[in-house]
């Protein structure tokens, strides 16, 4: 029978698939941390930052840079303002 910590190690470990199947909710994560306006350490911090990460540098072809997803996000979340 499974211990609470061989759980919590075991769901922590994901698959490249796994995070291949969450990253559009990774991407969304992201998006809420720079709408909030939260300090690029504490996103740097977050889960979803460490697992964009994880997937850059297994597929580095597939999945940009997290650096650049923030920049991309945080032009995109200010285009409006400069509009309006």
């Amino acid at each position: 029978m499974p211990t609470a910590m061989s759980q919590t190690t075991l769901s922590s470990q994901l698959t490249i698939g796994e995070l291949e199947a969450s990253y559009p909710m990774y991407c969304k994560a992201l998006r809420i941390l720079i709408r909030e306006d939260k300090s690029m350490a504490a996103i740097q911090r977050s889960v979803c930052w460490h697992r964009l990460t994880t997937l850059h540098h297994s597929l580095p072809q597939h999945y940009k840079d997290p650096q650049h997803l923030y920049f991309l996000l945080r032009r995109e979340l200010q285009a409006p303002i400069a509009k309006g």
